[in-house]
């Protein structure tokens, strides 16, 4: 299991921490950001495959900041992924 830390850029979450293990996601945390919002999509994504989170995921926009939480992780997965 590869563990990975991404501080996002343009939202309110500080850092997302994952562990991506065969291609999906484990263990994962935002540091701040919309505390029950974030802990909801952690639970969903728990187990998951980090390829197909990052394209449903990539795009989602919080109040026109051009990004969001949920957009910046999908940037960590690609990036992790390569």
């Amino acid at each position: 299991m590869s563990k990975y830390t991404y501080e996002p850029r343009g939202v309110c979450a500080r850092k997302i921490e994952y562990d991506l293990e065969d291609g999906k996601i484990y263990n994962l945390k935002f540091t701040g950001g919309c505390n029950g919002n974030l802990q909801a999509i952690s639970k969903l994504l728990e187990g998951h495959d980090a390829v197909r989170a990052a394209q449903i995921l990539r795009g989602n926009d919080c109040n026109g900041k051009g990004t969001s939480c949920a957009d910046q992780l999908s940037r960590a997965l690609e990036e992790a992924l390569g």
